[in-house]
């Protein structure tokens, strides 16, 4: 039954890779890397063979591969760019700067040969270039054979040595890692310390290391019984001092591991979904909150498959490891000493990564609002509902690092590269904030039922894939029945800002009956459509909804809402009139639950 059951898992892991909407094709890797860990020296040597299928259209002629760990090391370019950032990046540089040699990381390719022939290769830095003796044509694959030697880094970023929690090792972006080449050509960018994109894939790891280490990461564990730690009952006695940790993680982007001697593990189910495995050490400054914590993260799990799609994978672990929090394949490293809520928070945060950046893996260094922004919406909300905040809008913060950076004149737009950001503060706002109001607002304009279908819809159509901008917007488009380029288009494009007032409200003739005309006006250069609520002398309330006229359509109204002529985007003036039947009207307010970015909410209502 279990190996029914597995080949029935890969089954549907392959099916769903590939079955792509629209006939999108995307590479394929299968990686086989063993490796070889010095724990004293913090160092280790491995071999990596890497089964590459070329589903392209394109004649490949050369490869190129990440080398992440030489970003650290001072005279990088992820230290130089760190020391020119206008505020907390400057941490790193001053990190780096201060490192001894020792320190230094170091990733060095020995050898790499094509189907058993020596290939020429160029390093330059964080990525190492090497042309292919035979080119690789369309449909076909090629075997990339490699031997390699790491010395690890002092932990100034994400991931390395002993870290400020006393962790050993935190290995994220550990190994030589081909780079993603799609419809777009090669993203062979230069580690800069911000995002990753990976080609999706099968990995087949070994780690052999001290039998000391307990090590958390991606994968299943091939051989519990002769490891233990957590995993299992063991077998039989140690009879070496290294253990050989055999992992496997099909159909996933990344794979990352984390090692200690002092790991507390403790295994919770999600009941209807994976196994959760927690790390972290015994120690009154982790244990109690990582205790208490445990059933939270199980509820926040269940609240990413509800309302947004299944976890396809049997296992995840949250792991005491890095720094702040940082997603990866089937897990998390999250660092530092943090209290019940603010643990809380980062780990609802990247497990809702599983799904956006992870299944729904945007190339976040172009649109890491997608991968970022997306994900603090669905945190939010979740955080709204398991741990009862009682917020009206969930992501209301957003909005206000939102308003406020845009009044310092520094706002860049969406589209800006995740590394090119002129400030780590700006980067942020528009990834995390600006990111996030993407999708609460889209449910103002097509309504929240509306958005939670999209999501869904979003999920089963591009799970397993890497979906962009445009992707997204034609589904929310189908699914809404509203043409929404424009929003994609004024909000994730540029810089301009939204900004409608209530002008007047005056008696008048105009209808055959005693009325009043309601005058509003545009001020900012981005039209949105509107919600309006009219109040009575009476106590009586009347919602209207304008339409934007470019939507061609707009979101279910309730039965009492009362739908007027859409507004286009040129007219900078809107006017409609309002039987009142000797009842005054007292008062009128656009968008009364502030759920458009309405940056002067002060002319909102009269």
């Amino acid at each position: 039954m279990k190996i029914f059951f597995r080949v029935l898992f890969l089954a549907f892991l392959t099916f769903s890779c590939s079955n792509k909407v629209d006939g999108n094709w995307q590479q394929h890797v299968s990686y086989t890397m063993v490796i070889d860990v010095d724990a004293e020296d913090r160092s280790y040597s491995g071999t990596q063979k890497l089964v590459y299928t070329n589903n392209s259209p394109d004649t490949i002629s050369r490869v190129f591969y990440h080398l992440y760990f030489n970003a650290f090391k001072p005279g990088s370019e992820m230290q130089l760019r760190a020391s020119g950032v206008n505020d907390d990046d400057r941490k790193i540089s001053k990190k780096i700067l201060s490192l001894e040699k020792k320190d230094f990381g170091d990733v060095r390719v020995l050898e790499l040969l094509q189907d058993g022939v020596f290939l020429d290769l160029k390093d330059q830095e964080t990525i190492l270039e090497a042309t292919l003796k035979t080119p690789l044509l369309p449909g076909e694959k090629t075997t990339l054979s490699m031997r390699f030697e790491v010395d690890v880094p002092k932990q100034v970023r994400r991931a390395g040595k002993d870290s400020e929690d006393g962790i050993d090792f935190s290995m994220a972006q550990w190994y030589p890692k081909l780079c993603e080449y799609d419809s777009e050509g090669w993203h062979a960018n230069a580690y800069l310390g911000r995002e990753f994109f990976g080609v999706w894939g099968d990995f087949d790891v070994t780690i052999n290391i001290d039998k000391d280490y307990t090590v958390a990461g991606s994968g299943y564990l091939q051989n519990p019984e002769n490891i233990g730690h957590g995993y299992a009952e063991l077998k039989k006695p140690y009879e070496s001092d290294k253990l050989s940790w055999h992992f496997l993680a099909p159909n996933v982007h990344d794979f990352s591991w984390a090692a200690d001697t002092e790991y507390v593990h403790d295994i919770v189910d999600v009941p209807g979904g994976p196994k959760m495995h927690f790390f972290y050490k015994e120690d009154d400054k982790y244990s109690e909150n990582w205790k208490i914590v445990q059933p939270y993260s199980v509820m926040f799990m269940q609240y990413f498959i509800e309302n947004i799609g299944p976890y396809p994978y049997k296992q995840y672990s949250v792991i005491l490891a890095g720094d702040g929090g940082m997603e990866y394949a089937m897990c998390t490293f999250i660092g530092g000493v943090r209290d019940f809520n603010s643990l809380a928070g980062v780990i609802s945060h990247e497990i809702a990564h599983t799904w956006f950046q992870f299944l729904l893996a945007t190339n976040e260094s172009k649109h890491a609002w997608m991968d970022e922004g997306f994900t603090s919406y669905i945190s939010d909300n979740a955080e709204n509902v398991i741990l009862k905040k009682g917020l009206p809008l969930s992501n209301r913060r957003a909005y206000t690092d939102y308003f406020n950076f845009v009044r310092t004149g520094n706002e860049e737009p969406l589209t800006t590269h995740a590394d090119r950001f002129s400030s780590s503060r700006g980067y942020g706002m528009s990834s995390y904030d600006k990111g996030s109001i993407f999708l609460s607002q889209l449910g103002y304009v097509i309504g929240e039922k509306t958005l939670s279908k999209v999501l869904k819809k979003y999920y089963s159509d591009y799970v397993f894939s890497h979906p962009n901008p445009e992707d997204f917007i034609r589904v929310a488009e189908k699914v809404s029945g509203q043409e929404l380029d424009w929003y994609l288009m004024d909000w994730g494009q540029t810089t301009k800002t939204i900004d409608y007032a209530v002008n007047d409200f005056v008696k008048s003739d105009s209808l055959n009956c005693e009325s009043v005309t309601v005058h509003m006006s545009r001020k900012g250069e981005m039209a949105i459509p509107n919600d309006v609520e009219v109040e009575f002398v009476s106590g009586l309330v009347k919602q209207y909804h304008i339409p934007l006229l470019m939507s061609r359509g707009h979101k279910p109204l309730d039965s009492s809402a009362i739908l007027l002529e859409p507004w286009s985007w040129a007219k900078k003036n809107y006017s409609f009139d309002i039987c009142v039947d000797g009842d005054d009207v007292v008062g009128v307010t656009i968008d009364p639950l502030n759920k458009s970015a309405d940056i002067d909410q002060s002319n909102n209502s009269i």
